[in-house]
């Protein structure tokens, strides 16, 4: 049977800490976006690592179904919660980059991919800020910018919006790079 002493042995570095992360976005290259890299890394409240999905195929076989593994199916958007500061300095970076894609008034924008796609890059720290594991997203972009919520009964509390960045695939430490 096992001991606490047994479970604390086996729990390497006391367990990842779900609040020791980093995030970094990156502009476009062919969007002028004004985005200070590093603030902006202080200032994502909260982000996830992706989840990992294979399809599968389904072979009848002579009255019953073997499964395969299929193609790898990504989830496709990697959601951010953001803290808002007074000059709204990601705000701001974030709808440029969206309205670089297709404009409010004009419904034009840059039309290639890699001139409005970048990496994202998000990393699970240890209490040292050490690198335990890191994503990649590639080739994204900010498909929405969340509203921003204002209420007179919230004294106490910072702004936050949300954004969906749409990748296309992403790469994880360890595994592919």
């Amino acid at each position: 049977m096992a001991n606490i002493d047994d479970f604390k042995a086996n729990l390497i570095g006391g367990g990842a800490r779900a609040n020791q992360f980093r995030v970094t976005i990156t502009e476009p290259p062919g969007i002028g976006i004004n985005l200070d890299v590093r603030r902006t890394s202080f200032l994502v409240q909260s982000a996830q690592l992706p989840a990992m999905t294979l399809g599968e195929v389904e072979v009848p076989f002579r009255g019953r179904v073997i499964y395969v593994a299929g193609d790898r199916a990504f989830e496709g958007t990697w959601n951010t919660t953001v803290i808002n500061d007074t000059d709204f300095m990601i705000r701001n970076a974030m709808e440029n980059w969206n309205n670089g894609i297709n404009d409010l008034k004009t419904n034009t924008g840059v039309t290639t991919p890699s001139d409005y796609q970048t990496d994202l890059l998000v990393e699970q720290l240890d209490r040292d800020n050490a690198i335990l594991k890191s994503y990649v997203f590639r080739s994204a972009y900010p498909l929405s910018v969340g509203s921003i919520d204002l209420n007179v009964g919230t004294n106490n509390e910072l702004e936050t919006f949300e954004i969906q960045f749409r990748y296309q695939h992403f790469e994880a430490s360890g595994v592919n790079f």
